[in-house]
C-alpha cells in the first residue's frame, strides 16, 4: 500500500472514529429527540445534525460577540478597530487548528470624529471630507432644521437637522456665522421611516474651513436630552488596508478533487456602531461553528471567511473572489454567507433565504432541508431575490451562495429599526434564541453538503 493512500486510510478511520463517539456525548441523544427552540415541529435528525446540535452553543459565540461588540466596539474598514477584531478572529481560529491567512488589500480613506460627552460612552460619527480636521470642544446650539443660522453662535458648535441636499448650505451657513463646528443629525428615510438613521458623510459641494460631522440619530437625541458639552477629534485615515481573514480545515476524508464549503461572514461594522448584530452575529455564528466542526468527519475542506471592507461595498469578499481561477472556483461547493443573524426585533420573525437571483442552488437546499429536519417548518423563507452581501460576490462567478438573516416577515428589506446605528449592540439587539437557531440551521445544512463529495 503506498504511503498516500495508507495515510487517507488511518485519516477516514480515524474521522470515523470521532463521528461514532459523538452518539456517546453527554445530552446527545437528548438533543436528537428535543423541540429545537421556536420550532413549529419535534426534530428528525439525521446522523451529522445529531453531531452538530450536540455541540454547537450560542452562549459560547455570545462571548466572541462581547469581545467585538463590547470591547473593541465600532470596525471601521482599514483602521486600527478592524485590525483588532481580525486579529482576534484569526488567534482564534488558529487555536482551533486550522490554517489561517491573513489577505490584505486596499481601502479608501476614512474621515472619522470620536467624540466626547459628560456622562456618555465614546461616540464615533463621519465627518466630511470637505470640512476641516482636527480637535475641537465647546457648547452646541441646536438651530433644528433650517439652512441659515440666526443669534450669536461664534466659538459654539451649531447642530442641525439635516435637510437632505442642503448639507453644504447647512456647513457654511454655521461656518460664516463663526461657529468652530457644524453637526448634522441624520434624518429618517421616507422609504423606512421606522428605522433610526446612523452616522453619515456629509459630502459637501465646497470646502468650509470647520469640521462637519454626520451625527446618528442618536447622538442627537443624546445632545437634546442635556450632553451639550462636547470635545471631539477629528482624523484623515488614509493609505489603510483591509484583511480578510481565511481558515481551512482539510475534509477527513479522501477528496481528490479539493471541494470546499465556505462559511463566512463580514466583521466590520459601519461608523459609530458597534454591529452587534451587523454583523457580529454571523462573525461569531462562524466562529463557534468552526469550533464545532473542527474534527467532524468530512469529504470536503470547511473554510470559515471573515470579510473586511463590506460595509464599503463587499470589498473583502470581491478581493476573494476575484482572486481565484477557474480551478479555484470549482473547487468551491457553496458559500453560506450569515449577515444579521441574531436581531431580538420582535417583527424579526423570518429566517430568509437570499440567493440574488431568487434561484434555489446548493446552500437555499440544504438549509430548507435543515430546516424542515429540524423542525423549523414555519420559519424560514425563500429562496428569495436579494444582493446587498457578499454573497453577490460568489453568485458574480457563478458559484452557488446565499445570505441567511432574520428580518420582517412580510419582506426581506425589513430591517430592524436599529439598524446600522449606535445602538446596535448586545443588550439591545441580539437574541440568543434566534443566534440559536441559525447556529443549527447554518452548521447542520453546512455540514451535511461537506460531508459529501
Amino acid at each position: 500500500m503506498s504511503e498516500v493512500k495508507r495515510r487517507d486510510l488511518l485519516a477516514g478511520v480515524a474521522a470515523f472514529t470521532g463521528f461514532a463517539t459523538v452518539g456517546l456525548l453527554p445530552g446527545t441523544a437528548a438533543a436528537a429527540t428535543r423541540q429545537r427552540p421556536g420550532a413549529a415541529l419535534p426534530p428528525s435528525l439525521a446522523a451529522g445534525d445529531k453531531a452538530v446540535v450536540a455541540r454547537v452553543d450560542a452562549r459560547r459565540a455570545l462571548r466572541h460577540l462581547r469581545v467585538l461588540s463590547d470591547d473593541i466596539g465600532w470596525r471601521i474598514a482599514g483602521t486600527r478597530s478592524e485590525h483588532r477584531a481580525a486579529r482576534y478572529i484569526a488567534g482564534y481560529l488558529r487555536e482551533l487548528g486550522y490554517k489561517v491567512e491573513l489577505q490584505p488589500f486596499p481601502v479608501a480613506d476614512k474621515y472619522l470624529a470620536e467624540i466626547r460627552a459628560k456622562g456618555e460612552r465614546l461616540w464615533q460619527c463621519s465627518a466630511s471630507p470637505q470640512g476641516a480636521v482636527g480637535s475641537v470642544h465647546g457648547t452646541v446650539v441646536d438651530v433644528g432644521r433650517v439652512t441659515e443660522v440666526t443669534g450669536d453662535v461664534r466659538g459654539k458648535l451649531v447642530m442641525f437637522d439635516r435637510v437632505t441636499g442642503m448639507e453644504t448650505e447647512q456647513a457654511k451657513a454655521a461656518a460664516d456665522a463663526g461657529a468652530k463646528a457644524a453637526l448634522i443629525i441624520a434624518a429618517r428615510s421616507e422609504t423606512y421611516p421606522e428605522r433610526k438613521p446612523g452616522s453619515f458623510t456629509p459630502n459637501l459641494d465646497e470646502p468650509v474651513d470647520i469640521p462637519v460631522l454626520g451625527l446618528a440619530e442618536y447622538h442627537g437625541e443624546r445632545v437634546r436630552a442635556g450632553a451639550r458639552r462636547l470635545s471631539f477629534e477629528v482624523t484623515h485615515y488614509s493609505g489603510l488596508t483591509s484583511y480578510n481573514v481565511l481558515a481551512e480545515r482539510k475534509a477527513t476524508l479522501p477528496n481528490p478533487s479539493g471541494k470546499a464549503v465556505i462559511i463566512s461572514a463580514h466583521y466590520d461594522s459601519v461608523p459609530g456602531s458597534p454591529g452587534a448584530n451587523d454583523d457580529g452575529s454571523g462573525t461569531v455564528l462562524c466562529m463557534e461553528l468552526a469550533r464545532v466542526l473542527r474534527r467532524l468527519p468530512t469529504q470536503q475542506a470547511i473554510r470559515i471567511c471573515l470579510w473586511g471592507s463590506e460595509e464599503y461595498g463587499l470589498i473583502g469578499a470581491r478581493h476573494y473572489v476575484q482572486g481565484l481561477d477557474e480551478a479555484g472556483v470549482a473547487q468551491i461547493t457553496g458559500c453560506f454567507q450569515s449577515d444579521m443573524v441574531a436581531t431580538s426585533h420582535p417583527p424579526a420573525e423570518t429566517y430568509w433565504l437570499l440567493s440574488v437571483d431568487g434561484a434555489d442552488n446548493t446552500t437555499t437546499v440544504a438549509v430548507n432541508a435543515a430546516a424542515r429536519r429540524l423542525g423549523y417548518v414555519d420559519q424560514v423563507q425563500g429562496p428569495t431575490a436579494r444582493g446587498s452581501s457578499d454573497h453577490e460576490a460568489f453568485y458574480e462567478r457563478g458559484i452557488a451562495a446565499a445570505n441567511f438573516s432574520w428580518r420582517g416577515n412580510e419582506a426581506p428589506s425589513q430591517l430592524e429599526p436599529l439598524y446600522h446605528t449606535p445602538e446596535d449592540t448586545i443588550d439591545q439587539n441580539i437574541s440568543l434564541k434566534r443566534l440559536q437557531v441559525s447556529l443549527e440551521l447554518i452548521g447542520c445544512a453546512a455540514y451535511e453538503t461537506a460531508r459529501h463529495n
